[in-house]
Order: structure tokens, then sequence, then C-alpha cells
């Protein structure tokens, strides 16, 4: 009988003991480390809001059409002369209705005068009134908004009831209301303090709300850390990031005011008939709507023209300010 041998190594299974042998392969290793891979490029400055904005600005052809109109209109406005030799005040009836000639390529209104040069010499002002207007309720939105949106307590209470107030009354009616009352006092600057004195409401609503979504950021808690002042912490750390929604709506808001000079000229109680505008040429023109439609096609196109100007520049910069749109 065979010896019988003991043994204390264990038994390896069959299956294992044949995976032992098998070759095993392994993918190589990148060459390229994880330092690199994960490296940031810090040598450059960060990119601010405005810059970014600037570039996604350049890539949007509504912004260079839009920039393109307002251009020539304010170049227009400014310098009318250079677009046209002739008075637009000077009237013959012997051209009344006249059809457009060498030298007047609009024809005539119903007066005799050139509607061309009447057309290029209205836009000084009313883009006059639509910028001062602006700049009006820029000033007074972004100080009632900025007080009651930083300080809070009583002082927001009481803005925000007198904003909700003047906030109560429609532009325009306002507008024809103090308008007939101080008729005598019929000029520009008459027409932009009424329209300003009204129009400010949302200036200040936006910019208290922009006030009030900045003013707990950690850079706003900084700043009072070490020592400066509310006035400084304010204008210089709170209003320039709170600024964005402000330029949106006074970029849109200006060619709302325009249009509203606009509609008391052609109601009559706007600009004197002295002073050439889009609106009182439009007003006039009314006569001739059956017999003569161009008379009114011109100034109203420009007026039109105009105002989409400033309507698609102010949706450029929007898309370009909005951060949820920036992330889309």
């Amino acid at each position: 009988m065979p010896d019988i041998v003991h043994t204390n190594a264990p038994r390896v299974p069959e299956p294992v003991a044949a995976r032992r042998h098998q070759e095993h392969f392994f993918a190589e290793l990148d060459e390229t480390g994880l330092g690199a891979v994960d490296a940031v490029q810090d040598t450059g400055a960060p990119s601010s809001q405005w810059s970014e904005a600037w570039q996604k600005l350049r890539r949007r052809p509504t912004f260079w059409v839009s920039a393109i109109i307002i251009v020539a209109v304010l170049a227009v406005a400014a310098f009318p002369s250079l677009f046209t030799s002739l008075e637009p005040r000077f009237c013959e009836l012997s051209n009344s209705l006249g059809d457009p000639t060498a030298g007047h390529p609009f024809g005539y209104d119903r007066q005799g005068c050139d509607i061309y040069s009447r057309t290029i010499y209205g836009a000084r002002a009313s883009v006059t009134v639509g910028v001062l207007t602006t700049l009006a309720v820029l000033i007074i939105g972004t100080i009632v908004g900025s007080i009651a949106g930083f300080f809070g307590g009583w002082f927001d209470t009481i803005l925000s009831r007198v904003t909700d107030i003047f906030f109560a009354i429609p532009l325009v009616l306002a507008a024809i209301v103090i308008m007939q009352i101080f008729s005598q006092y019929r000029n520009s600057f008459m027409v932009v303090a009424v329209l300003a004195s009204f129009g400010w409401t949302s200036i200040a609503r936006i910019t208290r709300g922009s006030v009030m979504s900045v003013k707990n950021n950690d850079f706003v808690t900084a700043a009072k850390s070490v020592g400066l002042g509310k006035f400084g912490i304010l204008t210089r750390h709170i209003l320039p990031n709170a600024a964005a929604p402000i330029i949106v709506y006074a970029t849109v808001a200006l060619g709302t005011f325009i249009v509203a000079e606009a509609t008391l000229s052609f109601l009559g109680i706007g600009l004197p008939p002295s002073i050439v505008s889009w609106g009182g040429d439009i007003s006039q023109a009314q006569t001739s709507l059956r017999s003569r439609p161009s008379v009114l096609f011109y100034p109203a196109g420009a007026l039109a023209l105009t105002v989409l100007g400033f309507i698609m520049m102010g949706d450029a910069v929007r898309d370009a300010l909005d951060p949820k749109v920036r992330n889309r």
C-alpha cells in the first residue's frame, strides 16, 4: 500500500490557478502629468463684466445695425447743415404738394416747405428732448432708488410710496395736462422738465432692486471693515456693480421719450410750431394723407427708424449684461 502524504498547503481551485498564468495587459500611462492638465493660466488680468459684455456685443449683428442707426441719427441731429443746405422754414405756396425734383428728393408739403430739409432738421429737436429727458430721469431715479435700496428703513418706506404715487400717473396724460396749463412756456426745456417729472419712477424701482441685491455682497462687507463711509461704499462699490439693468432700461427709455415728445407735438401741445420736429410735421401732414401720403411717410419713417435703433440697442445690451442670458 502506497504511503499517504499529508500536506498543510491549501488546495487552489483549478480556475484560479489557470488565471494566474494568464498574461495581463495594462494601459500605457499618459505622459502628461496631472499638474499640467489641471494648470490654470493666471498670468492675465481677470475679465470684468463689462469686458465680457463687450466681447458678446461684438459678435451680435443686432448691435452693429443699431449702432449704425444711432450714430447716423446723432450725426444728423448734431450737424444737420452737413446733410442739407436748404432752410427748413422757407416755404413757397406755389410748391404746395409738389413732386420730388432735383435738390428736393422728398418733394414739398402743403405749405410748400421742403420735406427733406424738415426731416433732417426735425431730428435735432426730437433727439435733444429724448437725450435730455433720459439724462434727467437717470439722475432723479438713480438718486431716489439708490437711497431707498441702500439705507432701507423709513427711507425706503417714504421714497417707495412717493414712487408709487408718481408711477400711478400715466406719463403722456400728465404731460398733456401740465403742458396745457403752462402752454405759454412751450419750449424744448419745458417738455424735458414735464417728461422727466413723471418718467423717473421705473428707473427708481430698477435701481432700488439692483442696489438691494448688491449691498450684501462680500466686497461691500470688506469695504465696511476697512472703514469706508456709506457714501463712498454706495458710489464706489455698489452703484458701479448695480448699473447694468439701469443702463439697459435707459437705452430703451430714450426711444420712449422721443415718441412721447412726438406725441405731444402731434397733439399741438408739445414743441411750438417755430421749432421743426417730427411730431409737428406728422401733425401737419394729416390733412394731406389722402392726396399725398408721402408727406406723412418721411417724418414718420425717420421717427420709427430712430426708435427702432434705440430699442434694438437696448435688447442687445440687455442680452450681453444679463448673467442668465450670458450663461445659456
